[in-house]
């Protein structure tokens, strides 16, 4: 399921008696610009942001497919702060580490949340497994693109 935006406007011509003399609508195109005008406002107001923020990324150890009612992951295994940066002009992105000691074991899903607990989950993927021994470091790297 691909976000896209659009934005619809119309235009509605008076004469002088107060009477509709024309009306025109129609679908307009969001611009580049726009596009990117967002995406560096989310990223702003997300690292600004004291609550509400889409900034954290959490593992865990399920490889149940992934669904658009999901509200958690699976089976947690770990979840910490990201970094939020703005890649290209409709790109957000969110960037945790997890060091080692911290989220060992067999991951294989990954979600973004607007917690550190719980929280609102703003997207969630499953991949093939992947083994965290208790000495690695996972670097896990989140993208959503605006079109």
């Amino acid at each position: 399921m691909g976000l896209k935006m659009s934005g619809k406007w119309s235009a509605t011509l008076y004469g002088p008696d107060g009477e509709v003399k024309e009306r025109r609508e129609g679908y307009n195109t969001i611009t580049t610009g726009g596009i990117s005008a967002l995406v560096k406002h989310l990223a702003s107001a997300v690292a600004a942001a004291t609550t509400f923020t889409h900034r954290y990324i959490a593992i865990g150890t399920s490889g149940t497919a992934e669904t658009n009612a999901d509200t958690a992951l699976v089976s947690e295994l770990a979840r910490h702060t990201g970094t939020v940066s703005q890649v290209t002009d409709g790109i957000y992105q969110v960037t945790a580490t997890f060091p080692s000691g911290t989220g060992t074991g067999e991951v294989e899903e990954y979600g973004l949340f607007d917690s550190n607990t719980a929280g609102i989950m703003f997207s969630r993927d499953t991949e093939g497994l992947l083994t965290k021994g208790a000495n690695d470091d996972l670097v896990v790297i989140t993208q959503i693109t605006y079109s």
